[in-house]
């Protein structure tokens, strides 16, 4: 509902108390755009976030110093929002297709459909240049981009050697441990792959080129994976969305054995309410773990984004945003009845906001 739906004292409450709207009922969450205008072409490389142009948001994450990072990807930029002073500027990239400037500054370089954007521990940036088929990384204290994964040319190979010799195709998604890994989520090789940060030495750890869903209970080396679009690691666990699998899946990083989570495997939109493994998705493709463990998916052909309550047993799926409409309606009411545009990025806060890339909208959403 609105906020003019409540007395102002609640609001107040809430803000005071830093919580999110997502902790008092699902029913109350609103939506509400961040930034973007809904129009895609390129208007500047800075400016106040609700009138700078985004073309096709897809990577939203919260960075080390608390702003917003977007990947932007029709403009081949990464975005970053002040999200206390609501201004945005190009952190990454010219604004222009091609793959050029290693060594040089970031916002001189070429990048071709930056998908995601991620951080280690000492603020590093990491990102996955999807059409240019390699990750690269810009330093948090010179702002100079490198290469540090792919040879930029689309195929499979490489594990066992430095991951600069190595090829993806068409990765998607990244993600950091914490214990000096990265994993990249090599979907056009149906393979989640991990570079050893500290050696620069490429090794597949799941998937086998097989276009098979995986079974609950296995470990995943050696084993096919359907389509592993969408990665997220919280602790000791990485979280795996199929985007081609139409499920949801966790591997222990310690022994790399896989639980299906939710999902029938089946293309659908039902479930909601029920529990998760009975529950149906289209194509998700993006994941996020929230503070009180609970996982959101994008589910993006249905234009909606899920949750799946794991302190439920078992586990149940609700929609949290999206009304299954596809178009641009309904910022500033209901989530659930807003109408996104294939969806693809997720993010959480500390505060259990989550921020969305609403791709063919052309902006960025938070729901509170």
């Amino acid at each position: 509902m609105s906020p003019n739906r409540y007395p102002v004292c609640l609001w107040a409450l809430v803000a005071a108390l830093g919580l999110s709207i997502l902790e008092t009922s699902a029913a109350e969450a609103i939506i509400e755009t961040v930034a973007g205008t809904g129009q895609p072409e390129i208007n500047g490389d800075r400016g106040p976030a609700l009138a700078f142009n985004i073309g096709d948001p897809f990577g939203v994450e919260i960075g080390p110093d608390g702003t917003l990072y977007v990947t932007e990807v029709r403009n081949h930029r990464v975005l970053r929002l002040d999200l206390e002073t609501g201004q945005v500027r190009a952190v990454a990239g010219n604004g222009t297709k091609g793959y050029s400037g290693d060594g040089g500054p970031a916002t001189a370089a070429q990048l071709n459909e930056p998908y995601e954007v991620r951080f280690d521990s000492d603020g590093n940036m990491f990102f996955v240049e999807m059409q240019n088929h390699l990750i690269r990384r810009v330093d948090a204290h010179s702002g100079v981009i490198s290469t540090i994964a792919g040879t930029g040319q689309a195929g499979y190979g490489g594990d066992g050697g430095p991951a600069t010799e190595a090829q993806f195709r068409q990765p998607h998604s990244i993600v950091l441990d914490g214990r000096g890994g990265l994993y990249v989520a090599d979907i056009g090789n149906h393979r989640i792959r991990r570079i050893d940060l500290r050696t620069g030495r490429i090794e597949s750890v799941a998937g086998t080129g097989d276009k098979q869903l995986p079974t609950d209970g296995q470990i995943a080396k050696d084993r096919p994976m359907l389509g592993p679009r969408a990665l997220f690691i919280d602790v000791d666990q990485m979280w795996i969305a199929l985007r081609e699998g139409n499920s949801v899946w966790r591997m222990s990083l310690n022994d790399g054995r896989l639980t299906h989570i939710a999902g029938t495997g089946r293309k659908g939109y039902t479930g909601d309410g029920g529990p998760a493994l009975e529950a149906t998705f289209d194509g998700p493709k993006g994941i996020a773990v929230g503070p009180n463990g609970d996982v959101f998916v994008v589910d993006t052909e249905n234009q909606a984004i899920r949750k799946i309550n794991i302190s439920d047993s078992p586990a149940t799926v609700s929609t949290i945003a999206g009304s299954g409409r596809r178009g641009g309606a309904g910022d500033g009411g209901p989530a659930t009845e807003a109408e996104l545009g294939r969806p693809h990025g997720i993010c959480v806060d500390a505060q259990g906001r989550v921020y969305i890339g609403d791709t063919l909208n052309h902006r960025v959403c938070r729901v509170r």
